[in-house]
Order: C-alpha cells, then sequence, then structure tokens
C-alpha cells in the first residue's frame, strides 16, 4: 500500500514537472509573439538593438551567449577533469575530504560575487597583462588572430567566458568526483598491480568507466553557463554591437533581459526581451536533449 502510494506520488510529480515545463515555454512563446509576428525569422539574423525606433534583433546576444560559454567550457572541461583525477588518484585519503569541502564551498559562491570579484581584480589583469601579449602573440596568427586583436580594455567576451568557467569549475569537479567514487576500487588496483602509472590509471581505466556520466556532467555545467546572468553583467559590457574580436564587448541574452527589462517601455520592447529568453529556453531544451541522445548511445 505505502509502495503504490510512493509510486503514484512519483507519476505524479514527473506529469506535474512536464505541465511546468510546458506551461514556461507557452508562457514565453505568448508574451514574445508580438516581436516574432513582427520582425519573424529575421529576429534571429538581425544585428540591431535599437529601443527608440523600436528595431530589435537577437543576432548579437544569441551569439554572446554561444561564445561566451564555448570558451569557458573548453577551459573548464579539462581542468575539471585533472583536478578531480589528481583529488581521487594522488591526494591522500585522510586529505580528499577537506578538499571535497573546499570544492563545494567553492561551488556554493553566490555569482554576483564572481562577478564583483572579476569587475575588480580580473578585468584590470585583462586589460594590463593578458590580453595585450595575446594580441602581440595570437593576434598575429593566421586565421585565428583576429579573434583576438584589437584594443584590449579587459571588459568582454573573454574575460565573460573566463568568469563562466571559474564558476562551472568546482561544481563540475565535484560531480567528477562523484563519479570516480562509483569505480569499484578493485580495478583501480589491478591497474596498478599490472604495473600502470597513474596517468594510464586516469584515461585507460577510469575514463572508459564514466564516460556516459562525464557527457551527462558537461552538458549541465554548458546549461550553467548558458543561463548565467550576473557575474558575466560585470564583466561582459552590455553592448548589443556585433563584436568581432573577443576582446571587444558584448551582451548575452541573460544579461540582456536582467539589464532592460525593468526599463522597456510599450509592447515591442518587452516582447523582445521575452522573445530572447524563449530562445535561451529553446536552446537549453536543445542541449538537455542531445545529452540524453549521446547518453543513450553510449549506454548501446
Amino acid at each position: 500500500m505505502n509502495f503504490s502510494f510512493f509510486s503514484q506520488g512519483c507519476r505524479l510529480t514527473a506529469t506535474l514537472l512536464i505541465f511546468i515545463i510546458l506551461a514556461i515555454a507557452f508562457s514565453l512563446w505568448y508574451q514574445s509573439a508580438p516581436a516574432f509576428h513582427q520582425f519573424g525569422w529575421g529576429f534571429l539574423t538581425s544585428r540591431a538593438w535599437d529601443p527608440v525606433n523600436e528595431d530589435f534583433g537577437a543576432l548579437s546576444a544569441l551569439l554572446g551567449t554561444l561564445v561566451t560559454s564555448l570558451i569557458a567550457m573548453l577551459i573548464v572541461i579539462p581542468w575539471s577533469l585533472l583536478v578531480a583525477l589528481t583529488v581521487h588518484l594522488l591526494v591522500p585519503v585522510s586529505f580528499q575530504k577537506s578538499v571535497r569541502v573546499f570544492i563545494d564551498l567553492m561551488a556554493g559562491i553566490p555569482s554576483i560575487i564572481f562577478g564583483m570579484w572579476g569587475m575588480i581584480v580580473l578585468v584590470p589583469i585583462m586589460a594590463n597583462y593578458v590580453e595585450p601579449a595575446m594580441t602581440a602573440t595570437i593576434g598575429h596568427l593566421p586565421l585565428i588572430g583576429f579573434l583576438f586583436s584589437g584594443p584590449g580594455i579587459g571588459i568582454g567576451i573573454f574575460t565573460a567566458g573566463i568568469i563562466l568557467a571559474m564558476m562551472v569549475l568546482p561544481m563540475l569537479s565535484a560531480m567528477l568526483l562523484d563519479l570516480l567514487e562509483t569505480v569499484p576500487k578493485q580495478t583501480e588496483e589491478a591497474a596498478f598491480g599490472l604495473g600502470a602509472k597513474p596517468f594510464e590509471v586516469m584515461f585507460k581505466v577510469l575514463m572508459p568507466q564514466i564516460r556516459s556520466g562525464f557527457i551527462g556532467t558537461c552538458m549541465l555545467g554548458l546549461g550553467r553557463a548558458l543561463g548565467e546572468t550576473m557575474a558575466v553583467t560585470f564583466v561582459i559590457g552590455n553592448s548589443h554591437q556585433l563584436f568581432t574580436s573577443l576582446f571587444a564587448p558584448g551582451t548575452t541574452i541573460s544579461s540582456s533581459i536582467a539589464n532592460e527589462f525593468t526599463e522597456a517601455l510599450g509592447k515591442l520592447y518587452p516582447s523582445s526581451l521575452l522573445a530572447l529568453g524563449f530562445i535561451l529556453f529553446a536552446i537549453t531544451f536543445v542541449v538537455i536533449v542531445c545529452a540524453r541522445l549521446l547518453l543513450q548511445r553510449y549506454k548501446a
């Protein structure tokens, strides 16, 4: 009887969650309908953002969201994997709990703290040292040099990507540590007993065991990066101009909504901001679906 009640409760909760997600999607679509009706598919490809003349486009915010998230994931995936494997294999067992507590505390720091730290500390470092050095070296390379050219002012797309990586790193490292702890100790001990080095155990024994979970964890980290608001708002520059250099100011969907929603007047302006929200919702949904498909493929 108790089990049947629990089972029915789980089904009801799952059904309720589906209805909530559908309700959110419908609400965003309904509220953003005037913008989509006015601009059509051109809303996705237009670089315009002129509240005075009510001419809006999502291209700059959409590219800013995707590029900052890509930068963050390119940085955070190898570093979080290195942190997790190092703590799991090389840190003494008696000290691992202390390291885990520190990682969990880092994951719990509010995003606005990261944003304030980025504005006060990281932006001057980027403007005075990192960006000029990258312009002098990588900026002269063919094909990709233009991405690292131009005046380095510290505030911009690249700095926002670094802040996102710092925010996602503790969460991803903690989740990877949990995955590594699911691997039987006998497997690791057998590999070491056969003469394998720690590097070989990491990538030939542990990684195949957690492959599917690793993909899902990275997708969760990407979802966190896509939707982050306050930390990015402090350091990205909040400019709707289409950027060609990673050092230039830009904007993201979430930072645009946070900055402008309270002062959006009329009908088309708030509708355009809600249309940005609907696009972000759709991107997140696609990321989750792709993660599930990848997990099913590797499990098969």
